[in-house]
């Protein structure tokens, strides 16, 4: 066991900006949708919030919600200047943790819940700024927020209607899909 964390740590740390996804700057709203990295974080977190909601509605759209001002404050320091250490392998662990916490039908209290992804959207905020036009900096803002809530609302019924067909168990073979996935992109680099 010690041995596959260590491995993953280092898959990480090495995986760098290898997920970079170009394509995008004239756009904030396709960033999102330009690399299967971000796609599955976000998508991951309304899948997430989809099995937390289930004892408490309300976390349908404080989860979320955490994600999208945590993802702002995340581009406000990339367009400051300011640096984040290691963002590439914080995206690529968003991918992991969210959809670990999936797999598993972890139940965080709230505030958790919402610190947990609010942290890994920073990472995802601050990449999107890195790769912002050198105009029209809040239309993009906008657009890849936008694009944001728009994949959490897509895991969040996608979530709702597999657990409401299948159950549980439905939506954390999603996760287990997200995990799948996001070491395919790691392993495809």
């Amino acid at each position: 066991m010690r041995r596959t964390i260590w491995l993953s740590g280092l898959l990480l740390v090495v995986a760098g900006p290898a997920l970079a996804h170009p394509g995008h700057e004239a756009s904030g709203f396709l960033h999102p949708f330009s690399g299967l990295d971000h796609l599955l974080a976000m998508v991951g977190v309304g899948l997430w919030a989809a099995l937390l909601a289930e004892r408490k509605p309300a976390i349908a759209v404080l989860v979320p919600g955490a994600f999208l001002v945590m993802m702002a404050i995340g581009a406000a320091a990339g367009f400051s200047g300011i640096k984040l250490p290691l963002a590439e392998a914080a995206i690529l662990a968003s991918i992991f943790v969210i959809g670990g916490l999936i797999i598993g039908a972890v139940r965080l209290p709230v505030a958790w819940a919402m610190g947990a992804v609010g942290l890994f959207a920073t990472f995802h905020g601050y990449a999107h700024a890195l790769e912002a036009p050198s105009t029209g900096t809040a239309a993009y803002i906008l657009g890849f927020l936008a694009a944001t809530a728009l994949l959490q609302a897509v895991g969040l019924a996608l979530g709702w209607g597999v657990n409401r067909a299948v159950g549980t168990l439905g939506v954390r073979a999603l996760g287990g899909v997200v995990v799948a996935a996001g070491a395919l992109a790691l392993v495809a680099q």
